[in-house]
């Protein structure tokens, strides 16, 4: 647990020192592209010290000056599988944005999906020496939160209090100088696997570059494509990429649930390939100019000139229905879905107000994906796309791009956490994180 509170907080000092030197590089690995954006910061508002509890706390103004995309390579599942083809597309993509904004950036702060997250709902309860709630008894109150052994093979990635409560009085943001006897504290803990972050942690520094930050894509997309009600009310952002499907939950502004689904946009992509015999690139070309999951009369009668280069005049010259390009779709598509439903039902979705679905990601621009959504999940579903952020590129601004704009907003608009606090080591949960986040003390 010391190894993980000094070294979260040793990334968070240094996130501060790329911010107040005006630049810092957002990295978004991912199983279909790697995304670079270069970020600079105007200086009006400094990177915030501990003057909040909550989303959003202390905002700082920044501009995209930098864009630039990859193909991924040798990433699966969200996880990288080769470490020197994924080192060559994260160098791609870096040294694209750098030449764009005209700047050298040495610390990223990145995300990634996969590795297999899971959550826990902690709560503790301490009594306040003084009736007056001070920085001191917040610290002791995340202190006292009792973490399970969820073993040596997993890493804490965002352990963060989602709930304060003073003598009954609950749903508290920060209740740092209100008056009470007895301070309690809800926070939600999410663990990865301990391999992909080593590994991915291990391929930054390969390509000379200092992490200063490190977040789930489930939470960033859902910080970028969830508007300030949703996140208030209770909703579910479903962010379907192309190795895995991203889920996370919000409610008054926090996370308090993330989960994967292992199959995303390229499964569908292969299914396409097999079922039509063509490259998996002409399959991704038949699935985004002709996709789709819902059938019409007229998909009977609108036929797909495949295409290809095989030599072959009668292979490439081949044509297929429409209704039988969404006959091989739909069925990978409801998987999809499926197993979002079971870990939504898992995670208690149904008891929260609002139940709003959002869908974003690149596979979610599939025409008539929501309507199928509405259906399986049943609940209200619409489609998202990130938030507007100054200087982004119009290329940028689509569903495929809400990791990725969501990381700038966490980088920038960071919510606090539980190593945000001066914990005194004696407080420290013995039987918590002794194991957890090896590669924090190996590598800082």
């Amino acid at each position: 647990m010391t190894d993980l509170y000094q070294s979260q907080r040793a990334m968070r000092r240094m996130r501060k020192q790329a911010m107040d030197r005006g630049v810092i590089a957002i990295l978004d690995v991912g199983s279909s592209k790697i995304a670079c954006l270069v970020l600079r910061f105007d200086g009006s508002e400094k990177f915030r010290g501990a003057d909040g509890v909550g989303s959003l706390a202390g905002q700082s103004s920044f501009r995209v000056i930098g864009a630039a995309t990859t193909r991924s390579r040798g990433v699966t599942f969200g996880e990288i599988t080769a470490m020197q083809e994924t080192e060559r597309a994260i160098r791609t993509a870096v040294q694209g944005a750098q030449k764009m904004a005209g700047v050298r950036v040495d610390h990223v702060i990145a995300c990634f999906g996969g590795a297999r997250p899971r959550s826990y709902g902690l709560d503790g309860r301490i009594d306040l020496a003084d009736s007056t709630v001070s920085e001191e008894d917040v610290a002791r109150a995340l202190s006292a939160c009792v973490v399970p052994d969820f073993g040596a093979e997993r890493e804490v990635l965002h352990a963060q209090p989602v709930n304060f409560a003073i003598d009954h009085r609950s749903g508290l943001s920060d209740p740092r100088g209100q008056m009470g006897n007895v301070l309690a504290v809800d926070m939600h803990l999410l663990t990865v696997d301990t391999r992909s972050v080593q590994n991915l942690l291990h391929c930054i520094k390969r390509c000379d570059l200092e992490l200063a930050g490190l977040a789930s894509s489930a939470y960033v997309s859902g910080i970028s494509a969830l508007v300030e009600d949703e996140q208030e009310l209770g909703s579910a952002c479903i962010d379907l990429g192309g190795g895995s499907t991203g889920l996370s939950i919000f409610i008054k502004k926090h996370m308090i649930y993330a989960d994967t689904v292992r199959i995303g946009g390229d499964h569908i992509s292969q299914d396409i390939s097999k079922g039509l015999k063509v490259p998996l690139n002409v399959a991704e070309r038949i699935k985004t100019f002709y996709g789709g999951v819902l059938a019409t009369g007229m998909d009977d009668r609108e036929m797909i000139e495949i295409g290809g280069d095989t030599g072959d005049w009668e292979h490439d010259r081949r044509t297929v229905s429409r209704a039988e390009l969404i006959g091989i779709m739909r069925p990978r598509v409801e998987e999809i879905l499926e197993e979002v439903r079971v870990r939504l039902d898992a995670s208690g979705f149904e008891h929260l107000p609002a139940r709003q679905i959002v869908l974003t990601g690149g596979a979610s621009q599939i025409p008539g994906l929501d309507m199928l959504a509405g259906k399986i999940l049943g609940q209200q579903v619409r489609l998202g796309r990130p938030l507007r952020v100054q200087g982004l590129p119009q290329a940028a601004t689509g569903p495929a791009f809400s990791s990725a704009v969501g990381l700038c907003l966490f980088a920038t608009h960071p919510q606090d956490e539980w190593w945000d606090f001066d914990i005194p080591a004696d407080r420290y949960p013995a039987r918590s994180l002794k194991r957890a986040v090896k590669w924090f003390r190996d590598n800082w």
